[in-house]
């Protein structure tokens, strides 16, 4: 039996590069940032940098703190609430934002973004299949 999926959106990514990275942008009110996040679909949650927070306006630690726990050690970050466009599809969302001004990486995880797409990869060709969830294409 197989089985057959669709999807309004294709980015190609360079399979060279470590991690398969795409182009988001990350808004709060009226301020809004280009980034280039990881999908980590073994991340539970979106996780950014620091410096992204600060570009945005948002005073970091004023959000719910949040422990961070990966097979590497842990991490404190704070919950904030944005708008995340991924290849045209905008979402509003939680994210987490790391404290510490030394965290080097984002990435786009299951809670707040992967629970509200659907998803396709062939990194042979490095493409990359984006629908929202509830898209009919």
């Amino acid at each position: 039996m197989s089985e057959q999926l669709t999807f309004s959106r294709s980015y190609r990514y360079d399979t060279r590069l470590v991690g398969i990275s795409i182009p988001v942008k990350i808004q709060w009110g009226a301020l809004s940032a280009e980034v280039e996040p990881s999908v980590d679909t073994g991340s539970s949650h979106c996780v950014f940098r620091r410096a992204d927070a600060t570009l945005l306006g948002i005073d970091v630690d004023s959000g719910p703190p949040q422990m961070v726990h990966t097979v590497a050690g842990s991490f404190l970050t704070y919950k904030h609430e944005v708008v995340l466009t991924v290849l045209g599809i905008e979402t509003t969302t939680t994210v987490y934002f790391a404290a510490d001004d030394n965290f080097s990486r984002n990435v786009l995880g299951r809670q707040g973004w992967l629970d509200r797409v659907r998803l396709g990869l062939v990194d042979y060709d490095g493409k990359l299949y984006l629908s929202a969830y509830d898209d009919p294409a």
